[in-house]
């Protein structure tokens, strides 16, 4: 199925893809630095896990930092988007509630005394 691409979905894409640059350059930083000698290699097999872990603990507090615009930016879309939602069901529960009301009201007889 394909997704139009809005602009919260544009926002959100162009975040997720400069976080996982950030993550990528870490990644190749600290590579570089288990290779050389400097950062020491992980146990066995685990190395490439261990590479992976150093990376995205590196990158996290970058991400945090340096795209705090960016991040601010997508999520004002998504809160705008989530509120139009939320108008929406809103709108669309009164429009039933009404609905139901006119139906109970017309199917009632009406009572003399």
């Amino acid at each position: 199925m394909f997704v139009p691409l809005t602009e919260e979905w544009i926002e959100m894409l162009r975040y997720t893809l400069m976080r996982l640059g950030i993550f990528a350059g870490c990644f190749v930083v600290v590579w570089g630095l288990v290779y050389s000698g400097i950062v020491p290699r992980g146990y066995g097999a685990s190395n490439f896990m261990w590479i992976c872990l150093l990376a995205l603990v590196i990158s996290a507090p970058i991400s945090f930092v340096v795209l705090r615009k960016e991040r601010d930016r997508a999520s004002i879309k998504v809160v705008e988007r989530v509120d139009r939602m939320k108008a929406n069901f809103e709108a669309n529960a009164a429009q039933e509630d009404d609905a139901d009301d006119a139906a109970r009201t017309q199917g009632q007889a009406p009572q003399t005394s």
